[in-house]
């Protein structure tokens, strides 16, 4: 039976939902959420709990709390991200396009944990799906800055969460996973999901109990804030 228990948020596809399905093949058990019913019978083929969700609908994130009323996770991971039209540059977006991009991808995803820190064992962790391109002090290139910028600004609300839990030893990470083989990572990324996601679980099955905040990639290493 598994003993370990995780709640994956935004597992519809890509790195969510092989999060989902590596941590039930290590035998945690699994409760995943989607948007919409394409994702959830996704998530329903692994054999994982599945809940419907919308991160940037206060009143779905109500309900599934009513829904997981008494549960309590070893893991929470919140996975969320959305790309800017175009080369996704400050001037060419439109500005309630990118108030959503940063609402999905830095707030949301903030408000939601929040809302669950009291579900989480007191040993356990929350994880934020960052990026590497949120690194403020590697960012040479430029690209899509107001994606990178969300991601950013994650982290830095992923510091002001940690600090806010006090003497509590949750964990809290935001971990970038790579550049990956996915819908938004192309088909030229050099990471599979199944590569990036064994060694995203790997890091944190290390890093649990540790009480540390931490902006790390998928092999364990610390990233420049």
């Amino acid at each position: 039976m598994a003993d370990r228990t995780a709640l994956v948020v935004g597992a519809s596809r890509g790195l969510g939902l092989g999060l989902a399905a590596e941590l039930q093949h290590r035998n945690w058990s699994v409760t995943a959420t989607a948007r919409d019913d394409a994702g959830l019978e996704r998530l329903q083929a692994l054999g994982v709990r599945a809940e419907q969700v919308d991160i940037t609908d206060d009143s779905t994130v109500a309900e599934l709390r009513r829904r997981l009323d008494g549960e309590t996770f070893d893991l929470l991971f919140i996975n969320a991200g959305i790309s800017p039209s175009g080369r996704g540059d400050a001037l060419q977006v439109g500005l309630d396009e990118a108030a959503t991009v940063f609402v999905t991808n830095a707030i949301a995803p903030v408000r939601f944990a929040r809302r669950f820190t009291d579900r989480v064992s007191n040993d356990g962790i929350v994880a934020f799906m960052s990026s590497g391109l949120g690194s403020v002090s590697d960012n040479y290139g430029g690209y899509s800055e107001l994606y990178s910028a969300s991601k950013a600004a994650l982290n830095s609300l992923s510091r002001s969460f940690a600090a806010g839990l006090g003497r509590s030893r949750i964990t809290v990470l935001a971990v970038a996973p790579g550049w990956v083989r996915t819908d938004m990572g192309g088909n030229s990324a050099p990471l599979s999901v199944e590569q990036s996601v064994r060694g995203i679980v790997d890091m944190l099955e290390t890093r649990a109990g540790t009480g540390r905040h931490g902006f790390v990639d998928y092999q364990g290493r610390e990233v420049a804030w």
